[in-house]
């Protein structure tokens, strides 16, 4: 099966059961800090980067090309331009249509799919083992020679407008594109992935060309293979596929205004069975000294069913149907939100009691629940690195973004070592001017 993908990365809101994962990860022994074989990493002359981590413990591989190529590079007239060309290039390549490779990957046994997002793009597949060089030949083609064809920027345009338009009707995605547009006011994080009605309508073929040619260079790519490979086999296809592409020079990297706290507070009116309360606050890049601390505050809140808002709004207060926090840090500053769903008659009591835990995080320092949100951050950390897939993506990410081969060690230590004045200082730092979205049904 081959198909597109294009969604922002922001996550739904889940609850999750935080015991079973984290003895489930730590009993694993830190799988993510041993990974199953070695990994080997090289740099093509062209710039292009190779990862292989060799995984003997399951027949099967997954790929994933990450790109530097998202709504970061975009304004609003070219919102989901990115997203747009991956959703043309998975229709065909010069050699076969997209109906011929979709049979082709499922004769592999696996799947492929492409997308846009925001620090970056991605082309990913799986198969089973014995079929890597054939999945990398696919991801390859894809990638090198998609056809990008008139007719499928036509076809395209019109599937995702309707998808825009059923995220719009959603009232829960619509809630968090609006508070993404607010917080960012003129970064392009505001943008959403998918575009808007607007800019799509502008899109056509010589733009869909010109934007893969900018930005499919080898020096803005990373290939990651994770599955029961030989890497130096991987290795040796990955110089053939893709050695001989130009090398380019550096790309001027845009200006990007730097978004700021506004403390504003905006509401939107959509028919809706519940009442969309959301508090975000611009929080720092992965490569910044508060990142693990802002990821254990948005634990210690939004963690699961143990978490602050879902314990004390959920179920002692019966205030919402829904509450969770969560952090994602990107290349540019992140955002910590904090979510409730609540039923509308409940809705003020549900934003003033959503108000005083806010307060509460930055006037007191946290007890025993920091040891708690430690062990469930880093457990889930962990069942999350446990698949080839996941692997592969991590692996090309942090490649990707500098982190450094180093950065889940690191990051774990930087957890570890979080105290509860840290969480304090962070939540008093991040939270002090936070945006607020209200998504609510019409008035009567």
């Amino acid at each position: 099966m081959i198909r597109h993908r294009g969604t922002r990365a922001r996550p739904a809101v889940a609850m999750l059961l935080v015991a079973v994962l984290i003895v489930a990860a730590l009993a694993a022994g830190g799988a993510d800090a041993r990974e199953a074989g070695r990994v080997e990493r090289e740099r093509l002359p062209n710039g292009f980067r190779v990862i292989v981590r060799e995984n003997p413990l399951a027949p099967v591989v997954a790929v994933s090309l990450l790109v530097a190529m998202g709504t970061r590079w975009e304004r609003p007239e070219t919102a989901g331009l990115s997203n747009f060309v991956h959703a043309v290039m998975v229709k065909g390549t010069r050699k076969r249509s997209g109906a011929a490779i979709a049979e082709t990957i499922a004769a592999l046994g696996g799947k492929m799919s492409a997308s846009g997002d925001t620090d970056y793009s991605e082309i990913r597949g799986t198969a089973l083992a014995r079929f890597w060089r054939d999945l990398l030949g696919l991801t390859a083609e894809l990638a090198l020679e998609p056809k990008l064809a008139p007719d499928d920027v036509e076809d395209e345009r019109r599937f995702i407008l309707s998808r825009v338009q059923r995220r719009r009707d959603n009232a829960a995605s619509r809630a968090f594109d609006e508070l993404y547009a607010a917080l960012y006011g003129a970064h392009p994080y505001a943008l959403p992935t998918l575009g808007t009605p607007e800019s799509l309508r502008r899109f056509d073929h010589a733009a869909v060309v010109a934007h893969y040619r900018a930005f499919y260079r080898p020096d803005r790519m990373v290939l990651a293979v994770s599955g029961q490979v030989s890497a130096p086999e991987v290795l040796s296809e990955a110089r053939r596929l893709f050695g001989g592409m130009p090398r380019h020079a550096a790309m001027t990297e845009p200006a990007i205004p730097a978004p700021a706290a506004s403390g504003r507070r905006v509401e939107v009116e959509q028919p809706a069975q519940q009442t969309q309360i959301l508090v975000g606050a611009i929080a720092p890049a992965m490569d910044h000294a508060d990142h693990a601390p802002v990821k254990v505050l948005a634990t210690i809140l939004g963690g699961g069913m143990a978490g602050r808002l879902f314990v004390e709004l959920r179920d002692k207060r019966g205030l919402a149907y829904t509450a969770s926090a969560y952090y994602d840090p990107m290349r540019e500053p992140g955002a910590l939100i904090l979510y409730l769903g609540t039923a509308p008659q409940n809705a003020a009591r549900a934003e003033q009691a959503l108000a005083a835990e806010i307060a509460r995080i930055t006037a007191e320092r946290v007890g025993d629940e920091l040891a708690r949100a430690k062990g469930y951050l880093l457990g889930r950390y962990a069942m999350d690195r446990r698949t080839n897939e996941r692997q592969a993506w991590y692996l090309a990410y942090y490649a990707l973004a500098g982190a450094g081969a180093d950065f889940p060690e690191r990051y774990r230590r930087a957890v570890e070592n979080v105290t509860a004045a840290d969480v304090q200082r962070v939540a008093q730092r991040y939270l002090v001017r936070p945006t607020t979205l209200v998504l609510r049904p019409p008035r009567r």
